[in-house]
């Protein structure tokens, strides 16, 4: 590859991408969705990148870049498609409504509240994303704590790093462990051994804030949801679906990508029984369009993903993360460039942080590379802006949950994103 870092279109580059990511952090104020301005910086990037290589001779170089880049984020976007269908049609089958009408109904303390939330966020977010698990635990304790805003605020805090903390130990939970894994970093099993590591990023900040939650009992309610027909299906079906996934890449050292895909078309052939049922028994709850979910995708969120994996590499082509990499990884070490990097994810996004890394490819032991897993996956929770969830919550919750009252539990957060990482690397020595 060219080195383009002290070359004009390196520099314009620089400069693109980050009118761009300004831009996309000021996504609450301009009302820009924030795919637009990466698909943009994305398409110019790549073009200077075309004209500097094709002046130098070098386009079948810059192709074969680019070729590469697709596959990457093809495969990442199949993935993503069908997880998030599959979410979609849970929310449709009222299956969350169903979740959040029982723990409403239970009659908890606030205290027991805290805890069963937390608890509930660490492990559904190692299935389903960060995001979609703090909205419905979100939603709960928003309901459950409508005569207690300090249950709210502190209840919202809990939930997003319980939401970040649980997505870090699985290949599911998160985008950057989903990468990872992808690319073939770690295998399946591995990033289960930041289990521990993970419970401990949730349960010292919880510790301290458990002792601020309210001793008070909510009023009961009596709020009856009924799940839509075929709701627990669709659940097994996903389950399956993750199963065939991890079978493909394991054992026929396929894409999972590929393995979703099939998943998909069990989803497809189920909605098929379902619609037929439905409309043999005149049952509209019944009726399960499929196709309708997939259309349901957030489409913003897969696009920002093209935007941001292609601005990124872009970056990489040029050669600045290969000088990214000699500063920190060369000059600081694995361990402490990966503990800064997680930090980093508090202000900027973890998935091209995590991407960056992926493209820079140093070299690393397992260890390491659990240990990025888990820094970029938890060290978003140290500002409420730091993660999706984190911004979906504060968009639910309004004044319930801002930055500043997640701010005044930062300092218990850091705490335990500092007791995980020495916890991974005291329980996980012998991977380093």
């Amino acid at each position: 590859m060219l080195d383009l870092t002290t070359h004009w279109a390196g520099f314009l580059s620089i400069i693109i991408f980050v009118v761009a990511y300004v831009l996309v952090t000021l996504e609450e104020k301009t009302h820009l969705r924030k795919s637009k301005p990466v698909m943009l910086a994305a398409g110019l990037i790549w073009l200077l990148i075309g004209i500097a290589y094709s002046s130098a001779g070098m386009s079948t170089e810059a192709h074969a870049q680019a070729t590469e880049i697709i596959e990457e984020y093809g495969e990442l976007f199949l993935f993503l498609l069908v997880a998030i269908t599959y979410v979609n049609t849970l929310e449709e089958r009222r299956a969350f409504e169903v979740l959040r009408a029982r723990l409403v109904q239970a009659g908890l303390s606030y205290r027991q509240l805290f805890v069963l939330t937390g608890v509930l966020s660490f492990f559904l977010s190692s299935v389903l994303d960060n995001m979609t698990t703090a909205l419905v635990m979100g939603a709960v304790v928003i309901a459950l704590g409508s005569h207690s805003p300090r249950f709210i605020a502190i209840g919202c805090v809990s939930v997003v790093v319980a939401a970040n903390a649980g997505g870090a130990f699985c290949p599911f939970g998160d985008i950057t462990t989903l990468m990872v894994w992808q690319q073939g970093k770690l295998e399946f099993f591995e990033f289960f051994k930041l289990f521990v590591p993970s419970a401990i990023n949730w349960i010292v900040p919880a510790a301290f804030m458990y002792f601020a939650v309210p001793q008070a009992r909510p009023e009961p309610m009596t709020e009856r949801v009924r799940a839509k027909p075929g709701m627990t299906g669709v659940a097994v079906l996903f389950a399956l679906t993750i199963v065939t996934a991890v079978a493909f890449k394991n054992f026929l050292d396929l894409p999972p990508a590929l393995g979703m895909m099939l998943g998909l078309g069990y989803l497809q052939v189920w909605s098929y029984f379902l619609q037929r049922k439905g409309s043999r028994l005149s049952d509209e709850d019944m009726v399960l369009d499929s196709f309708s979910q997939v259309q349901r995708v957030e489409w913003d969120t897969l696009l920002f993903f093209f935007g941001i994996i292609f601005a990124v590499g872009g970056l990489g082509v040029l050669g600045y993360l290969s000088l990214l990499s000699d500063v920190l990884y060369t000059g600081l070490g694995p361990t402490s460039a990966n503990i800064i990097i997680g930090a980093l994810s508090a202000i900027i996004d973890n998935i091209p942080l995590m991407f960056a890394v992926l493209t820079m490819d140093p070299s690393m032991s397992d260890g390491q590379w659990l240990l990025i897993t888990l820094t970029a996956g938890t060290g978003g929770s140290l500002l409420s802006i730091g993660s999706a969830a984190g911004v979906a919550l504060m968009g639910l919750a309004r004044k319930g949950y801002t930055f500043s009252s997640h701010l005044k539990w930062s300092w218990a957060v850091a705490l335990g994103y500092a007791a995980a990482i020495v916890a991974h690397l005291v329980l996980n020595a012998h991977l380093f």
